[in-house]
């Protein structure tokens, strides 16, 4: 009655994880059973002119393939033949991991992708209209080249879940989280749980123990304070924008910086919110 499925030590486990950007899709193929990188790649410039597919096997052999791309799907198809075709034991891919952005309140953990998933992942779209489209293509994607295979969705917010009200409720009329969940949200949740958990370990403390200020450093960057292994507070909000100056993006400006924007366009040459928005998030930071 309590019997549990054994896996035999030689066969794979293997787990495909995507992460999905607006034009390019990351990924990697692990073998589970051994703790080892099967292959990754990038696919990149997807929809645009010179896109490619660059792989690497698990000896770190890499090939690069030139050829267009004008979807995602298109992309997902070509990284599943190169992994085919470097399947040695002809295993099949037995789940998938997909990093979305953001799960805003409804996602504490990683979760098994349904149609509910997918539908609230939808409803966070205006939350993070830069990235949340592109992990639903992606999503839709994998769904159609590996049918009836499970899918899970590991979000960026979920680790900041732990942070308390007076952290992530902005001093705004309170009616503006009831009605539009207006709050501070957080990103990069994966990478701050994986460098608090590489802390601990250094540290030799459990984690359970640990206080620390994580900092994740890229093209978007963010910091988040740790308190005996959990979120408490982050430099990101209701969207990837606020916090610390980053790649494109600005950070943290004064909130009344978009109605004078608008209010001078004749020297901003802005004349909507949605171009105070590009400017905010693709043409300031260290590029502006």
């Amino acid at each position: 009655k309590n019997k549990q499925r054994v896996m035999t030590p030689s066969k794979m486990m293997k787990i495909l994880v995507i992460n999905t950007g607006s034009s390019s899709i990351k990924y990697q193929l692990f073998d589970m059973t051994a703790h080892a990188v099967l292959a990754h790649g990038l696919v990149e410039r997807i929809g645009e002119s010179g896109s490619r597919l660059k792989h690497f096997d698990q000896n770190d052999a890499e090939r690069i393939i030139e050829t267009d791309i004008p979807n995602h799907e298109r992309g997902l198809s070509e990284l599943v033949q190169l992994l085919q075709a470097d399947d040695s034991d002809d295993s099949p891919v037995q789940a998938i991991g997909h990093r979305v952005v953001h799960g805003g309140e409804a996602f504490h953990e990683p979760t098994l992708i349904g149609e509910k998933v997918i539908q609230a992942i939808e409803e966070y779209i205006p939350l993070a209209p830069l990235h949340n489209p592109p992990n639903l293509i992606g999503i839709r994607a994998a769904g159609t080249h590996f049918p009836g295979i499970p899918q899970v969705a590991v979000f960026d917010t979920a680790f900041h879940q732990s942070i308390p009200a007076h952290a992530y409720r902005y001093a705004i009329p309170k009616e503006y989280y009831e009605t539009l969940k207006i709050r501070r949200y957080g990103f990069h949740g994966t990478s701050h749980q994986y460098v608090a958990r590489q802390a601990a370990l250094f540290l030799n403390k459990p984690l359970c123990e640990l206080n620390a200020i994580t900092i994740h450093l890229g093209n978007g960057c963010s910091m988040t304070a740790i308190e005996n292994g959990k979120s408490i507070d982050t430099s990101m909000g209701m969207t990837p924008l606020e916090g610390l100056i980053m790649g494109t993006r600005c950070g943290d400006v004064d909130p009344a910086l978009h109605g004078y924007l608008l209010a001078n366009q004749d020297e901003s040459h802005l004349s909507s919110i949605q171009d105070v928005d590009k400017v905010l998030n693709k043409g300031s930071g260290l590029k502006g």
